[in-house]
C-alpha cells in the first residue's frame, strides 16, 4: 500500500508540475514578453526555444525547491532538533558551529537508518538547506572523521552547489529540449511533404524527438557529472580548510572500506536515483564519465596535496 501511495504521489506532482509550466509557459510567451517588447509568438525557433527554457529550468528549480521534501518522504529519517545521544550532540553542535563561521542560517540536522555510510546536503538555497546523516556513518566513523564529513556536506551549502548545479541542470535541459525538437521537426518535414501525410509527420516527429531526447540527455549528463565531482573537490578542500586534510582523508578511506563491505560492487556502480547524495564515486574510463563522485583515491591525493 505504501508503495503504491508513493507512485501515485508521483503521478499526481508530476502533473502538478506539468501543468503550472504550461501555464507559465504561456502566460510568458503571451503576456509577458510581448509587454517588454519580446515578442516569439510567431517565431517557430524562438518559441521552442522559449518553451525550452520554460521546461528545462522549471522542471530543475522545481526539483530543487522539492528536494527536502521528497528526501524525508523517500527515506525513514528523523530531525534532530534536542540532542539526546554523544552522536546526535556532535553531528548537531559541529553544523551549528560551521554555519555560525559561514554567517548562514543553521541547516536542518536529520538521521535515517541505513548501515551504508552516507552524509548529503540538500536545500533550494543557502539558509534553507538540510543535511542528513546515516546511522552507518555516525556509528563506523571516530569523531574528528564524522565532523570532517559534516565539514564537507556543509561546504556545498557554503559555496551554493545545489543552486549552481540547478542552474546548470536547467541550461542542459533547455538545450535538449530545444534541439531534439528542432531536428525533429526538420526530419518530420521532409519525411511528410504532403498534407495528407501530416499524421504520419506527427509520428515521425513524436518518435525521432524523443529519441533525440534520450541521446541528447545522455551527453549533457556527462557534463553535469563533471560539474558534479568538481563540486566535490571543492567541499573537500573546504573540510580540510575547516579541520584539517588528515581527519578528512581517514574518513573516506574508512568510507570506502565500508561501502564495499555494505554494498556489492556491481550495485555500486549501477545508476542510483540518489547518486548524487552518495559519497562514493564510481572507477573505470566510462563509469567515470557519468560518476557524480570522484573516485575516492582521486579525492585522497588533492587532499594530500594540500598538506605539502
Amino acid at each position: 500500500m505504501k508503495s503504491f501511495k508513493g507512485i501515485a504521489l508521483l503521478i499526481i506532482t508530476n502533473l502538478l508540475i506539468f501543468l503550472t509550466l504550461a501555464i507559465t509557459g504561456n502566460i510568458l510567451i503571451y503576456f509577458v514578453l510581448p509587454m517588454i517588447g519580446i515578442d516569439v509568438r510567431g517565431s517557430v525557433a524562438t518559441h521552442q526555444f522559449a518553451w525550452a527554457m520554460v521546461f528545462g529550468f522549471g522542471g530543475a528549480f522545481i526539483s530543487l525547491f522539492m528536494s527536502k521534501f521528497m528526501v524525508k518522504r523517500s527515506m525513514r529519517m528523523e530531525q534532530v532538533t534536542d540532542p539526546q545521544t554523544q552522536k546526535e550532540a556532535l553531528v548537531f553542535n559541529t553544523v551549528k558551529e560551521l554555519a555560525e563561521r559561514e554567517g548562514i542560517k543553521m541547516p536542518e540536522v536529520w538521521v535515517y537508518w541505513d548501515d551504508s555510510p552516507n552524509a548529503f546536503a540538500t536545500g533550494p538555497t543557502r539558509n534553507s538547506a538540510m543535511i542528513a546523516v546515516s546511522s552507518g556513518l555516525a556509528m563506523n566513523l571516530t569523531d574528528d572523521e564524522l565532523k570532517a564529513v559534516l565539514a564537507h556536506e556543509v561546504g556545498h551549502i557554503a559555496n551554493g552547489d545545489m543552486l549552481a548545479t540547478t542552474l546548470l541542470q536547467g541550461l542542459m535541459n533547455t538545450f535538449v529540449y530545444f534541439f531534439a525538437s528542432m531536428i525533429a521537426r526538420m526530419i518530420a518535414s521532409v519525411a511528410s511533404n504532403d498534407e495528407e501525410e501530416g499524421g504520419m509527420n506527427m509520428i515521425v516527429y513524436f518518435v525521432v524527438d524523443i529519441t533525440l531526447q534520450i541521446l541528447f540527455s545522455i551527453l549533457a549528463s556527462i557534463v553535469v557529472c563533471w560539474f558534479s565531482r568538481k563540486r566535490e573537490f571543492r567541499a573537500d578542500a573546504y573540510a580540510a580548510e575547516a579541520l584539517g586534510a588528515e581527519s578528512m582523508i581517514r574518513a573516506l578511506r574508512k568510507i570506502e572500506v565500508l561501502s564495499q563491505q555494505a554494498i556489492p560492487q556491481e550495485e555500486v556502480n549501477e545508476k542510483d536515483a540518489l547518486a548524487t547524495m552518495k559519497i562514493y564515486g564510481a572507477q573505470g574510463t566510462i563509469s567515470g564519465l557519468f560518476a557524480t563522485h570522484p573516485a575516492i583515491d582521486d579525492r585522497v591525493a588533492a587532499l594530500k596535496q594540500r598538506t605539502r
